[in-house]
């Protein structure tokens, strides 16, 4: 940004302005100075991470995040808690009191297996850059070449989305399973999944695989909430993360009532995806929940879970 512009938006003067900058780059920010008509600051990118800023919020919503992670299964608890540690000993007192109230205790699927955090950052950083992946599975040491898709979480497990080169078709693979080797293979052209929709895939295969016929209504929402925190607490459908704090839940029921209701015991906003049985689902429901308390405001809910 150009200083004279900046220094007119913080009301300050450019004196002031240049000040204030080789403050912050005593502080470790990487601020460029371009010169000329024309010149300004620049935020760059570090090799060192600067102190952040937050405003109370931000510093709560952090704080949140990290002690959900301590209890997350994902292989980065000690990490979360040594981050938490610090974020907490530079919070102002009013803000500690707000986080230290928060207690999370998680409660595991017996025999389920844990995921290490680099293993799911390893396989999450060959899905972004589409690059073969080599690694080792199960017991066995089956040496196996993937082209990586997606990463699913589903029933409280991670799953790799991927095309198998050697076996010439789509597999599903456990991510507690894998080993990546290093370095990752070449960089390789997306291909079209069958049906163009993951969760719909991923559905469909454990159906198959179960021996079931699947449920006889079976829908799909956007919850404004973030994957993590919405599979731990699903155990017979597939989630998709769309964004840091949007994902994609697909859920089968034996009515459609029973299906909505079942979408709606999370405590967040929801967009139907469809199909309309759902839709016109979520709409008796509106209807008869009016009805069962008209006028009333909702009272507080003891306890908070937001899964009801």
């Amino acid at each position: 940004m150009r200083g004279p512009l900046l220094a007119e938006r913080l009301r300050v003067s450019p004196r002031t302005v240049r000040r204030d900058v080789e403050r912050l780059r005593e502080l470790g920010y990487p601020i460029a100075t371009f010169k000329g008509p024309d010149g300004g600051y620049r935020l760059d990118a570090g090799t060192q991470l600067p102190p952040l800023l937050f405003d109370d919020d931000q510093a709560v919503a952090l704080a949140v995040a990290l002690r959900l992670a301590t209890t997350s299964g994902a292989g980065v608890e000690e990490a979360a808690a040594r981050a938490l540690h610090t974020v907490r000993q530079v919070m102002p007192v009013r803000l500690r009191h707000r986080i230290d109230g928060l207690q999370v205790t998680a409660v595991e699927r017996q025999g389920t297996p844990q995921v290490g955090g680099d293993v799911l950052v390893a396989l999450g950083a060959a899905v972004h850059a589409r690059e073969v992946l080599r690694f080792t599975y199960g017991p066995q040491d089956a040496p196996r070449r993937v082209e990586p898709y997606h990463l699913v979480a589903r029933g409280g497990r991670w799953y790799l989305v991927a095309w198998d080169l050697d076996r010439d078709d789509w597999r599903i693979f456990r991510a507690d399973r894998i080993s990546p080797r290093t370095p990752t293979g070449p960089r390789f052209p997306p291909r079209r999944l069958p049906g163009g929709d993951v969760a719909a895939f991923v559905t469909g295969r454990f159906q198959g695989s179960e021996g079931t016929a699947g449920w006889p209504c079976r829908g799909e929402v956007i919850l404004h909430l973030p994957a993590a925190v919405v599979s731990r607490h699903t155990h017979d459908g597939v989630v998709e993360e769309v964004g840091p704090d949007r994902c994609r839940l697909v859920l089968g029921s034996w009515s459609w009532t029973a299906l909505a209701a079942a979408f709606g015991r999370f405590d967040a906003d929801i967009e139907v995806v469809g199909p309309a049985g759902l839709r016109d689902a979520f709409a008796r429901l509106a209807r008869r929940y009016h009805r069962a308390a008209p006028g009333r405001a909702p009272a507080p809910c003891q306890g908070g879970d937001r899964t009801g």
